[in-house]
Parts: C-alpha cells; sequence; structure tokens
C-alpha cells in the first residue's frame, strides 16, 4: 500500500471514529500534497510525499518554538499534536550511532577531506538518510568531522 494510499485510509478511519483533531491533520496533509500535484502536474510518489510530511514537521517545530516564547501553551499543545501524527508517517529514526556510521561511510566513499567536500558527503548522506534523520543535524556533524 503506498504511502497516498494509506493516508486516504487513516482519514476514512478518522472519520468513522469522529477524531477530529486527527482528521482535521489528515486532510491539511491531503490537501498539501494535491497542491503539490496540481502545481507541479505529476503524480507524488512516496519519497515526494515524505519530503512535504517533512516539511510540515519542521514548519510546526518552528511554530511550537514562537509560541512558546508568545506563551501560548493552547497553540503549542496544538502543533505538537500535529507533530505527532504527521511524524506516525515518517519511517523510524536513524540512532545516532547509525547516523555517525552512514557519514563516516559517506566520508569515506566520496573522499571528502575539508570542509569544501561537505556538498558531496550532505548528497550521499541524504540519499540513504531522507526521512529518517533531521537534515539540519546531519549537516552540522558532517560539518563537524570534516573541519575537526
Amino acid at each position: 500500500m503506498s504511502l497516498k494510499d494509506r493516508i486516504t485510509e487513516d482519514m476514512k478511519s478518522a472519520m468513522r471514529a469522529k477524531e477530529t483533531e486527527r482528521l482535521g491533520t489528515i486532510r491539511m496533509l491531503q490537501a498539501a500534497i494535491k497542491q503539490r500535484e496540481v502545481d507541479e502536474r505529476v503524480t507524488m510518489d512516496d519519497v515526494q510525499i515524505l519530503g512535504i510530511i517533512e516539511k510540515m514537521v519542521k514548519t510546526r517545530k518552528e511554530s511550537v518554538d514562537q509560541f512558546k516564547t508568545a506563551g501560548r501553551d493552547d497553540l503549542v499543545a496544538k502543533e505538537l499534536s500535529e507533530i505527532t501524527q504527521l511524524q506516525a508517517y515518517l519511517p523510524a529514526q536513524l540512532s545516532a550511532a547509525e547516523l555517525d556510521a552512514l557519514i563516516a561511510s559517506a566520508i569515506a566513499s566520496t573522499g571528502a577531506s575539508s570542509i569544501k567536500d561537505m556538498g558531496k558527503v550532505v548528497a550521499a548522506v541524504k540519499q540513504q538518510a531522507a526521512g529518517r534523520a533531521d537534515m539540519g543535524a546531519v549537516s552540522a556533524q558532517i560539518k563537524a568531522k570534516l573541519g575537526a
């Protein structure tokens, strides 16, 4: 079952169970997918849908920080709930040890020796860690390893 089909089935089950919060989040996700499909005139595959979900999670994490600063605990709770629901569609995250091994093998395979080669390493890691790691944190780790 494709990710798109799974999202549709989850929407139906949320409707039947009258889970309004979950239904709202799933509908928002489906709207984002449909918007990209219409804008780009393509049918989204699982990898592209994962990219949309990652972007939505990132946006909500930024919102949580802003709402905490503003003292809006009600909105913080809502955003955290949406993050949890969206992350259910993402694959399991890599552990720190797995990520370190992945970075080390990417550095070795690309022959990277300085910070100038960071782009090659990030590209290699991104292929294998797509959807399973925060690429911002990965980039920082690669920078630390190459800069050291």
